[in-house]
């Protein structure tokens, strides 16, 4: 089993660039319909999860679902301006600070993207009150217009469409490293993907492998649980970009670090990972010879969270992605390719029994 640099690097960027906010997942949806193609049946339900169901299936089989979410963070336009300027409202949540001078596209009523800026007040309008106070200036959307009337009628804006960054992807192979927005949790679907095609082919599976690029995971987690209500699964393993710590902490507090592997939590906001299922990966990874690191988070969490609520046992693997909910964030091209390759190793050998007893 080996994957491809050229091919994971020409997946994960159409994926990154891909524009799909929470609840316009609809470009995620086009990819992941092409690259199933020929060895998987897709369908699409009204949250716009992907639902995938590879041809060596047989339906007699338990079901082990693999999930990604296909979503990322984003906004959406609150209201147009007499001055032509926008409000808006973010799907999910930036981190603090990024947004402001954000280059960012933004869809027209006919289904265009346009360019954009997140625009703020520049400091030389502040008053000393406001600089005392520290107030963080109110962020507008401006995509040009200087009216109501030449946004909505030239530039094509209106309520309720979708914002994202305008950040467009690129890889410097000879480095191993890649640049691009949403691989929270694009570089996660990159490596379910590959994996999924990889257990396609095979005829020993103890489980039918199935999965969900699963929508709307920024604002709440909400299109996992129809997934899982879908295929009812006995076991999950989720994929996730996860956020990179090693530029910020001490290094003995790192936990997520580039070109160490997938990153696997015990803990986050929104769940306590089975134990059991979490020792078995880690131990299939030291078995395989694939690098792999573990947290407990104090912040965040994932469609794990909702699942395992249904007495499904989850493990998440993380990519782990510096800067991820900004404008470009950055992640190690093998970290995408051991999280393809543990999840086939894992999910390829796992027996009935082991899973019972999770």
């Amino acid at each position: 089993m080996g994957f491809d640099d050229e091919e994971v690097v020409s997946l994960l960027g159409r994926l990154s660039d891909a524009k799909a906010p929470s609840g316009f997942e609809d470009e995620v949806v086009d990819i992941v319909r092409g690259f199933c193609e020929g060895w998987a049946d897709v369908e699409v339900n009204s949250l716009l999860d992907v639902l995938v169901t590879p041809h060596n299936c047989t339906g007699d089989r338990p079901r082990l679902m693999l999930d990604a979410h296909g979503d990322e963070v984003g906004a959406m336009v609150r209201s147009i301006r007499e001055n032509g300027a926008m409000s808006f409202v973010e799907l999910g949540r930036f981190s603090q600070g990024v947004l402001a001078g954000q280059d960012v596209l933004v869809r027209t009523t006919e289904g265009e993207w346009v360019h954009g800026v997140v625009g703020c007040r520049p400091p030389h309008f502040q008053t000393d009150a406001e600089r005392a106070a520290n107030v963080a200036p109110e962020l507008i959307l401006d995509v040009g217009a200087t009216s109501y009337d030449e946004a909505v009628d030239l530039f094509g804006m209106g309520m309720g469409e979708p914002v994202v960054p305008a950040t467009r992807f690129s890889a410097d192979p000879a480095h191993g490293v890649a640049f691009g927005k949403a691989f929270d949790c694009r570089a996660g679907v990159c490596a379910l993907l590959l994996a999924l095609r990889e257990l396609s082919c095979r005829d020993d599976l103890a489980f039918d492998v199935v999965a969900s690029i699963s929508g709307q995971e920024e604002v709440g987690e909400r299109g996992v649980a129809a997934a899982a209500r879908h295929f009812e699964p006995k076991l999950a393993y989720m994929f996730e970009g996860c956020p990179a710590d090693d530029t910020f902490m001490p290094s003995s507090d790192v936990q997520a670090a580039l070109h160490k592997g997938p990153m696997f939590r015990y803990f986050d906001c929104c769940m306590i990972t089975n134990p059991r299922y979490q020792r078995h990966v880690l131990s299939v990874a030291a078995e395989q010879g694939l690098p792999c690191q573990t947290s407990v988070r104090t912040g965040g969490g994932t469609d794990g969270g909702v699942v395992h609520l249904m007495d499904v046992p989850c493990v998440v693997s993380g990519v782990p992605c510096r800067y991820i909910h900004a404008g470009t964030s950055v992640c190690a091209i093998d970290d995408v390719k051991t999280s393809a390759e543990l999840a086939v190793a894992v999910c390829g050998g796992m027996t009935l029994d082991q899973a019972a007893s999770f």
